[in-house]
This record gives structure tokens, sequence and C-alpha cells, in this order.
């Protein structure tokens, strides 16, 4: 792995994603509240997990941190690389995205070469009641290098914001490079 990542890197940022939600739905619940997976909206909850991840791996990493710059790429820089460790747009370092979609396939705003992680995570909004609903549980971590001829363009119209998605060769080179990978649950594939 780049970086001198290494998987208890993934495995800690996930547990503290964990921790985190047990901790907080358990508050929720205790105040007779949603808990916060059924709150926030898809795209804001893989932001949110997204932002979580990020600030993890880089507290777990022995190479990396959080790039300072605001909304700069990519997410996690090679410490000392950059000038206060914050880029615009730079190249050493990983990009962080979560998703719901297995697989691993994800929007980004543009394709360029770099090092992308993608973490995918289920969550439970079927079971009834909603007190007896499933932990949000991480399936499959993917971690690998990608090009800007990986991409395709994904049109939105007039109104929406341009993004990229790896195309067909892209997603089968980052699901090549797996580093976790859970067998879902078939009575919860019922659900």
């Amino acid at each position: 792995m780049p970086y001198n990542l290494r998987i208890i890197d993934f495995q800690s940022a996930m547990q503290d994603v964990y921790d985190f939600f047990y901790d907080v739905n358990q508050f929720l619940r205790g105040r007779d509240l949603a808990r916060l997976d059924d709150m926030l909206r898809k795209a804001n909850l893989s932001g949110t997990i997204s932002d979580m991840l990020t600030a993890s791996v880089a507290k777990h990493s022995r190479s990396l941190v959080q790039n300072n710059f605001h909304n700069g790429h990519p997410d996690l820089v090679v410490e000392g690389i950059y000038p206060n460790n914050s880029v615009k747009s730079g190249t050493e370092g990983v990009e962080i995205k979560s998703t719901l979609k297995r697989g691993g396939a994800v929007d980004t705003h543009g394709g360029r070469k770099q090092w992308m992680c993608v973490f995918v995570y289920e969550t439970d909004h079927a079971t009834e009641p909603a007190t007896d609903r499933n932990p949000l549980l991480f399936r499959e971590v993917y971690l690998s290098e990608v090009d800007p001829e990986d991409f395709r363009t994904n049109n939105r119209g007039a109104l929406g914001t341009r993004t990229s998605t790896l195309d067909r060769d892209g997603v089968a080179r980052l699901r090549a490079n797996w580093i976790y990978m859970d067998q879902p649950n078939p009575i919860r594939e019922r659900s």
C-alpha cells in the first residue's frame, strides 16, 4: 500500500466511526429521538462518514495527514510535502470517499491521477420498529491508483453539477485492489 499505510489504519478508522455512531445513537435513543443514520439524507451521511474516515485514517497513519486546504484534493496528504500540509490540488496523498453503492463506484469532481480509497457501507432503513434497526456497517474498502482515462464524465444538464465516475475498466482496477471485504448477511438482504 502507498504512503506506509497499513491494514490496521483502515480497521481503526472503521472502528472509530462505529464507536461514534454507537455513542451518538445511544444518546439520541435515550432521548426518544431518531438515529443519526435516519436523520441525515444519504449524501449528507456519506459526506459526514467520508470526513470522519479522513480524520481517522490521518490519526492512525504513519505518513499521511489531513489536507488543511478547505475542499482541497486529495483529502490526505503526505506530511511535510506541501506548505502547512495544505494544497488546493495535489498529487501526493489519498482521496477518501464513502458510498452505499456496492463495488465502490462513486462520483468525484473530476478524473485525475490519484490514489483513491472507497469505503462501502450499508445502513438499515427497513427494519421496524426503527429502534430495532441494525447499526451502520462497512462492507468493502478499496484502495487503488487511478488515472484520468479511468473516468467517465456524468453530464447532469444545465442545472446539475458535473461529476466524474470511474468507468468499467477503472472500477475493475479499483475492485481488484480491495483491502476489506465483508460478506452480506442474507437475512438483511431480504429486508
